[in-house]
């Protein structure tokens, strides 16, 4: 069984806002005898947008109606109907995430993606994405190494490790070509974001806004911005502004990195395109580019290519967001889409603490989701014993029963997210310990964490399968 089906992604940056179609093709790897087991096994973009400048009314409100606009002239384009669409997701980044409209643009567009598609991003989540698009956990899994990709927009850069394929840390930094703009026809500065106010006055280099500033304090002022960047990726030791320059969160110190990619608006210019015209964007992109492709971030460690740049995070967002549950997983009533849905993940230590511990953590985790005293839908995540005896399940069924006393008090349905594939066996024997009163969803092969939400999509495959999309919502102000 083969079937294909439509994925958006739709980036809107600090600086851009594109979108792409990816064609995602799913099978059933399994023999004719066998248990189904349904994979993503082919993307391909079939649509790449125009990049344009993200259209703002000011600094900090996002113009929600012709971001709007800018989708619909794009849908049209690739003859491509919001019906057409099966999954994907709309990703807000950088500083356009922390807008002060931010959740209602996304409100806006989730119509125009889909049935499914509503997504938004958190500095890691956008970290993961873009390194994904860029190609930096596939080329660590081919050298056998350690990469990293910096994802260089307009107002962040995005870190991501990935060691053998596999995630080992995010992090994101407010640095950005265009956190100086600069008015095209004058030279004057027409902005400059408060962070770099303060690393200039740190440095003693004197640049302001509504001032034509010299090229020689432009530079100092990118040099500085680069050197946090080799601050990041741990072939820098830390400057006392280097806490300050985080967005969220820095990788781990012990890291050690061989490869690196990059990726963003920035990353064009650091693998030599050209350079003619510094100021072509109206702000200090094209020199931060030039600055990091001299640096030791380019001498240190050993470049590659990255599949994608300025179009990394979008690539991501449409082919690699996306996962498909295990074949074998219970829903008792087909209540999808289901969106946003936040994840109370427990410990591998508190899944083995016992029957009591266990019921008491699920109690007080609970109360994390409780909003002026009403329990908010909320998904459970274990990651589940391997090949659990019919004992052991029952015990579960009972302990999560006991544990989720609140949710079954609620009107909306008992989920549970499995990292092991017993999704069906617990389903089916919680569903009959709750007398088959209550909706229940049980699906598995996901691995989520505490801080993830989740969106579960109508069925594929003939009701075998369901498509998830995992996510961080966060709206720093």
């Amino acid at each position: 069984m083969r079937e294909e089906i439509l994925s958006v992604g739709i980036d809107i940056g600090t600086s851009t806002t594109q979108l792409v179609f990816s064609k995602l093709t799913i099978e059933n790897l399994a023999s004719s005898f066998a248990i189904p087991r349904i994979s993503i096994v082919d993307k391909e973009v079939i649509y790449r947008s125009e990049i344009y400048f993200t259209p703002l009314k000011s600094q900090k409100e996002i113009d929600g109606e012709k971001v709007r606009e800018i989708v619909e002239r794009e849908y049209n384009s690739a003859g491509i109907a919001t019906s057409d669409v099966i999954t994907g997701a709309v990703i807000i980044t950088g500083e356009t995430a922390r807008k002060q409209n931010a959740n209602e643009v996304l409100q806006n567009l989730s119509g125009l993606a889909g049935d499914f598609v509503v997504a938004t991003a958190g500095p890691d989540l956008e970290s993961i994405i873009s390194a994904k698009g860029a190609g930096a956990d596939k080329i660590s899994e081919d050298y056998d190494s350690t990469v990293v990709n910096l994802d260089v927009g307009g107002g962040t850069t995005n870190i991501a490790v990935f060691k053998e394929g596999k995630l080992l840390d995010t992090g994101c930094l407010d640095i950005g070509g265009r956190l100086i703009k600069i008015d095209k026809e004058s030279g004057v500065i027409i902005y400059i974001a408060e962070k770099i106010k303060e690393l200039a006055e740190l440095k003693h280099i004197h640049i302001e806004e509504g001032v034509k500033p010299s090229l020689e304090a432009l530079n100092i002022i990118v040099d500085e911005m680069v050197k946090l960047l080799e601050e990041s990726v741990n072939i820098r030791s830390k400057s006392n502004f280097y806490e300050r320059i985080l967005t969220n969160k820095g990788i781990k110190k012990d890291i050690e990195v061989e490869y690196i990619t990059f990726s963003g608006g920035v990353a064009d210019y650091v693998y030599k395109m050209d350079t003619e015209d510094m100021f072509k964007y109206g702000d200090i992109g094209v020199l931060l580019g030039v600055a990091i492709s001299k640096s030791n971030l380019c001498t240190k460690l050993v470049v590659k290519r990255s599949i994608e740049t300025i179009r990394a995070t979008v690539v991501g967002a449409g082919s690699h967001t996306t996962n498909i549950s295990g074949s074998t997983i219970t829903y008792t009533e087909d209540k999808f889409p289901i969106k946003n849905l936040p994840i109370l993940k427990l410990s591998e230590e508190e899944e083995n603490s016992g029957y009591e511990n266990m019921v008491k953590v699920i109690k007080e985790k609970l109360k994390w989701f409780t909003l002026e005293n009403e329990l908010q839908p909320v998904a459970i995540a274990i990651k589940g014993k391997l090949n659990p005896s019919f004992v052991e399940i029952q015990k579960l069924g009972e302990t999560l029963m006991a544990g989720m006393e609140d949710i079954l008090k609620s009107d909306f349905p008992t989920i549970l997210v499995i990292e092991n594939d017993i999704a069906k066996v617990l389903g089916q024997t919680l569903y009959r310990q709750l007398d088959f009163k209550k909706q229940v969803i049980c699906i598995d092969t996901i691995k989520v964490e505490n801080g993830d939400y989740i969106d579960i999509g109508k069925p594929l495959a003939n009701g075998r399968v369901l498509p998830v999309i995992i996510k961080t919502l966060i709206f720093s102000s």
